[in-house]
């Protein structure tokens, strides 16, 4: 899927949060045979964050949700839909956007999730942009949230040292003026779906594989490193736009050196390149979110910068956002 988007859908507010427990790669290392420099040296990754026993990913994403709307000025009871993007929902189901909704107070607002792994929130925001697009809805609130820490085998060094909890929100609304979404470039290819997986319970393997991550760490370092490039580059083309355009790049924090080969390979200045891999390791569909608020908090981002979002993982999926930021500064 790649599509060029019409002017008239934006962002009208953000919000981010991550559990206060902070797990470093020295405690890991108690754990299994690993240090913080082997960790370090090979993903970028010093901490991250693990939900406390209380927690949930409808929980994390709730608090996200409160800030997005109180960034945007927008009531819950203002919301038409909620799409959480998660791939550790509390329950098959009800939805995890549902439980959100409940939280914030969201009465009678429709919600689903959707599950595309660390590519979910742009996946996600596609899906809130089509809604308001096409007349469906006027203001959607899109959370990409997750509880990885629960899906880990904490004695598999390849899979326990990457990954980390957190949460991030935005709310999208109409605008009679530029700017907005600007485009899409979206793909899934099923036979690497191996590479990358958390058995469910209709997986005939669940019993064996157990509720955990799975990878296969060299080849979906390939499948990355290729893909986030081709799927930018089409991106762009689709929107009519070049990388000297873009002010600000915010992949997937997946791994540093992914990140580091991406912007290399597309000829973008280290300093247009966001990364917070480094405090939170890879927050599956919260990593964008967090990091897009990250940027807007941190003054990196300003009225009609041009922000390229791109995701990948589980699927295996992909997905780029090209965005023109919009809103103004309190």
């Amino acid at each position: 899927m790649i599509a060029a988007c019409r002017d008239g859908v934006v962002v009208l507010g953000i919000g981010s949060h991550v559990p206060d427990r902070v797990l470093t790669n020295d405690e890991i290392a108690t754990m299994v045979e690993t240090s913080d420099e082997w960790i370090a040296q090979r993903t970028g990754i010093h901490e991250r964050r693990i939900a406390a026993p209380g927690d949930s990913s409808a929980s994390l994403g709730a608090e996200a949700a409160r800030l997005a709307l109180a960034s945007a000025g927008v009531g819950a009871d203002e919301l038409d839909l909620i799409v959480a993007a998660t791939a550790s929902p509390d329950y098959y189901f009800p939805a995890t956007a549902s439980l959100i909704g409940n939280t914030i107070g969201a009465v009678d607002v429709a919600g689903y999730d959707l599950s595309a792994a660390c590519t979910g929130f742009i996946y996600a925001l596609a899906q809130g942009y089509a809604q308001i697009a096409s007349g469906l809805a006027d203001t959607v609130l899109v959370v990409g949230t997750e509880v990885f820490s629960r899906l880990l085998d904490w004695r598999d060094r390849s899979t326990c040292i990457l990954f980390g909890d957190g949460a991030g929100a935005v709310v999208l609304g109409r605008s009679e003026g530029p700017g907005g979404l600007r485009g899409f470039e979206m793909g899934s290819d099923g036979s690497g779906g191996p590479l990358l997986s958390v058995a469910a319970a209709g997986n005939a393997a669940f019993g064996d594989e157990g509720p955990y991550v799975k990878m296969n760490g060299p080849e979906v370092y390939k499948f990355a490193t290729r893909v986030v490039v081709e799927s930018a580059e089409r991106c762009l083309h689709a929107a009519g736009m070049t990388i000297a355009e873009v002010d600000l790049f915010i992949p997937h924090q997946a791994n540093r050196r992914i990140i580091d080969h991406a912007a290399r390979r597309l000829g973008i200045d280290e300093g247009k390149v966001f990364s917070n891999v480094d405090r939170y390791g890879n927050t599956s569909a919260g990593s964008i979110p967090i990091g897009l608020d990250e940027a807007w908090r941190q003054g990196r981002i300003d009225r009609g910068d041009i922000v390229l979002m791109v995701g990948f993982g589980g699927g295996l999926a992909w997905g780029s956002a090209l965005l023109e930021w919009t809103k103004e500064r309190a």
